[in-house]
């Protein structure tokens, strides 16, 4: 069984958790509720990815950053995967439909199957699922709330270097 470190860090839409093996990012959402024993200082003995991971999701919510570096380790099905590897694809501040991304990867009609890979997804933010909106433009389906996913498409649109609001 591979060890597994854990990190909090405070956003402005809640606190945020983030768990590690030695090598990659394994999960990490909106903790809102958080266990009583978790950690609220960094592990001396945290592998370095944890410390990176707290890092950007910190200069993300600052401003600082539109693009994570950070190797991942989601766990989930050849489709997911797929899925999740093209919503990295989809730059900050932009958007597109789970239509369009269904498209993308080649099967028009497979839009709720990705919206299910979507709300699958165990990296939030730094695998930006909140980037896929419905096909009229309407916010749904956010495992975090729409009220996050609100927030981050308007904070994106915001500090985006392009201002337009559809990718695809």
């Amino acid at each position: 069984m591979e060890n597994l470190f854990v990190g909090y860090c405070h956003t402005p839409i809640g606190m945020f958790y983030l768990e590690c093996n030695a090598q990659a990012v394994v999960k990490a959402y909106f903790a809102d509720t958080l266990d009583e024993d978790a950690p609220f200082e960094m592990l001396k003995e945290a592998p370095p990815v944890l410390h990176q991971a707290i890092l950007q999701i910190t200069q993300y919510f600052a401003g600082q950053r539109q693009q994570f570096d950070l190797p991942l380790a989601p766990v989930g099905s050849s489709f997911y995967q797929a899925v999740w590897k093209r919503l990295m694809a989809i730059p900050y501040g932009l958007t597109t439909s789970y239509g369009a991304l269904a498209a993308d990867l080649g099967n028009a009609k497979a839009s709720r199957a990705v919206g299910l890979a979507n709300n699958r997804n165990p990296i939030s933010i730094i695998i930006p699922c909140h980037r896929v909106i419905g096909a009229d433009g309407d916010l749904v389906g956010y495992a975090s709330g729409i009220k996050r996913k609100q927030w981050l498409l308007a904070w994106e649109k915001n500090n985006a270097p392009t201002k337009s609001a559809l990718l695809f």
